[in-house]
């Protein structure tokens, strides 16, 4: 398709395809079906969809540039786009929870939300967490190790790892760990768009509405007597006079306390679970537990966040085809993850791979992720841990994955320790 054509009706088989992506069977293993997007698409990965108003985009380059143009914008908070996004909840607890979150936010009004947060996130202030997540990791690896018969990783390692360093870093209490894991359960659905029941989303807004309200009267004592940790950082950041609003502070709180769970609490077992099929690539790891590649090719192959959106506020000619103003693309950053004419064999693990750090997991441009540096240490050290100490660890089941398509993970991961 040339730049000047205007597609035409999609084929049954492409609104199959696209139908497909959000199916229980997808959840298992979404893979096969960005498979077939890719190649009902361009050469560069572009699939028009007119009907949906939108494109599914697969390739890493289209992805990417997507991603850093200044045409594509994310839903801000308070658009129609945005409030359509949250099933017309964008009034609600959730809502107004998301709404000053710097993911809704564009141009220079992210820029000032991301600046100021970004003073409080410094990679010194991540690599002072070294000592503390091999610390945690060795305590949970003894509990698990302690117990009898098959172990759940998610339960025992993936979700209280990222929890406690997190919290530790925001200067959060950690009698209240079980607390805030609910918390970041809940962001976690609010972002991925979940709408699967009234009792469902009754509990996303009860939670939000405590979220609101502790972290409110947090930030309040925080601003009048400042304790080490980055809400006090937070709270105290300033540029040019410029300060977090006390809904600014809370709402990018909640956000760093979400993602720095989620993303990772999603990485560990689904990194585990990709090692059992590829028995060569454990034992390389367990050779050399702390190759330096370990971390990216992980992200690049288990992408917890699966896909983001973009809308075009101009025309953005793209990989032979144009992204009409006003349309809006599906970037889906697991497929652009493996895009063989970026990354040779990539449905396979290599360590050794050298352009692995290319990989669009935590997405790129304005809105590339504020963490990364955090997450890619905390994985890092996490599979070294396991390599070294359970080099006999064995998958028990296939999982059961959770009912998110962007931030996908499994509920449970049964394994034998060896």
């Amino acid at each position: 398709m040339t730049a000047s054509q205007i597609p035409g009706p999609s084929s049954p088989d492409v609104l199959l395809a696209v139908q497909a992506l959000w199916t229980g069977e997808a959840l298992a293993d979404p893979y096969p079906g960005y498979e077939r997007l890719r190649a009902l698409g361009n050469e560069g990965g572009v699939l028009p969809v007119p009907e949906w108003n939108a494109a599914f985009v697969t390739g890493h380059a289209a992805v990417s540039a997507i991603l850093r143009s200044p045409a594509a914008r994310s839903s801000e908070a308070g658009s129609s786009e945005w409030m359509a996004g949250q099933g017309g909840a964008g009034q609600s607890e959730g809502g107004k929870l998301l709404g000053h979150m710097m993911l809704f936010h564009n141009g220079l009004s992210h820029a000032r939300l991301r600046g100021l947060v970004q003073k409080a996130f410094t990679p010194r202030v991540v690599e002072e967490q070294r000592e503390l997540v091999r610390s945690l990791l060795d305590t949970l690896l003894r509990d698990l190790a302690a117990q009898e018969g098959p172990v759940d990783l998610v339960a025992g390692l993936a979700n209280p790892l990222p929890s406690r360093v997190i919290m530790q870093m925001l200067g959060l209490r950690g009698e209240e760990e079980q607390k805030f894991t609910a918390w970041t359960a809940s962001v976690a659905e609010l972002i991925g768009g979940t709408r699967e029941s009234p009792e469902l989303l009754a509990r996303i807004e009860q939670d939000a509405r405590e979220m609101r309200s502790y972290f409110r009267d947090l930030a309040d004592e925080l601003r009048l007597n400042p304790q080490p940790g980055l809400l006090s950082a937070l709270a105290a950041a300033e540029d040019g006079g410029e300060r977090l609003s006390g809904d600014e502070l809370l709402s990018n709180a909640v956000l760093l306390l979400g993602a720095g769970h989620e993303t990772t609490s999603n990485l560990i077992p689904g990194g585990v679970l990709a090692l059992s099929g590829q028995p060569a690539s454990w034992a390389a790891l367990v050779e050399n537990p702390r190759h330096p590649g370990v971390a990216d090719e992980l992200l690049r192959f288990v992408s917890p966040v699966q896909l983001d959106g973009r809308h075009f506020t101009e025309d953005l000619p793209l990989g032979g085809a144009v992204l009409r103003a006003g349309s809006h693309a599906q970037l889906l950053l697991a497929a652009a993850n493996r895009d063989p004419h970026v990354f040779p064999e990539p449905h396979r693990l290599d360590w050794n791979r050298d352009n692995a750090a290319r990989h669009l997991a935590f997405a790129a441009g304005p809105h590339y992720c504020l963490g990364a540096s955090l997450a890619r240490l905390e994985i890092a050290e996490t599979f070294a841990a396991l390599a070294e100490r359970f080099p006999g660890l064995r998958v028990q089941a296939l999982p059961r994955f959770k009912a998110n398509f962007v931030l996908r993970g499994p509920q449970a991961l049964h394994v034998t320790l060896g």
